[in-house]
């Protein structure tokens, strides 16, 4: 089954209040959740390496504070 993003969008704006607002927080978990997977599969391939030598060389120059 596919929808296109118009009728997706349609549909949205026709939500009750509270079924918007149940649809807004399904939607932040499942967009944190490809967030997270997209991270995930990033640093698997590598492709943050050069990122935490950058920040790891900073931290021992003294570049770096503490939170």
């Amino acid at each position: 089954m596919t929808f296109s993003i118009h009728a997706i969008e349609q549909a949205v704006a026709q939500l009750p209040a509270h079924d918007l607002a149940e649809f807004r927080r399904w939607f932040a978990q499942f967009d944190e959740a490809a967030w997270d997977a997209q991270i995930e599969a990033d640093a698997y391939a590598g492709k943050l390496d050069a990122l935490a030598d950058e920040a790891l060389a900073e931290y021992q120059k003294g570049m770096a504070r503490e939170l």
